[in-house]
């Protein structure tokens, strides 16, 4: 079996990305024992991502680079805003170390879509915050191992995510 669309596929990885030194830097691992689970189509991964592994089977090896428009983007400048602090008040006063500098706090956009947004500075008034994905600008480097394929089943296809083990229980 290979893997094409619609197919619940399982990997295990490493992810590392490129520093300003030019170093790899090992940030994600999914092992047999935790392995990344997904159906190939339906992920939500980087499109490239999916596509470098098309028609591979189980046993085959991987190893490819994404630069960073294959991967999730280009940093965009407009990602980075400056809220009111008031926006981030719980029952009139913000949380203590709610704010700190590098935390990734979950908010919701005016359409009401789901953002995660990192703190990039705080002042009195306001707080700067960058939604960028945290792998936008990155060169993204893998290396693994296709470790099974099956189907989907068509319940899994309708709710866009894989079921059982590895995936949503419900």
């Amino acid at each position: 079996m290979k893997i094409e669309k619609n197919k619940v596929v399982t990997l295990s990885y490493e992810l590392r990305i490129m520093d300003e030194q030019g170093e790899t830097n090992l940030i994600e691992t999914a092992d047999k024992e935790q392995p990344m689970v997904f159906i190939y189509g339906l992920s939500g991964l980087p499109e490239q991502f999916e596509e470098k592994l098309d028609g591979l089977s189980v046993g085959d090896d991987f190893d490819f680079k994404l630069d960073a428009e294959e991967g999730y983007g280009n940093q965009d400048d407009n990602a980075v805003v400056d809220l009111p602090k008031q926006a981030f008040e719980i029952e009139g006063a913000v949380p203590e170390d709610m704010l700190a500098i590098g935390n990734y706090i979950p908010m919701t956009d005016s359409e009401g879509n789901q953002l995660q947004g990192r703190v990039v500075d705080v002042t009195a008034d306001t707080v700067k915050m960058d939604f960028n994905h945290p792998l936008a600008g990155k060169e993204l480097y893998f290396k693994g191992k296709v470790e099974n394929i099956r189907e989907a089943t068509p319940e899994e296809i309708s709710h866009g995510h894989v079921h059982g083990e590895g995936g949503v229980q419900h």
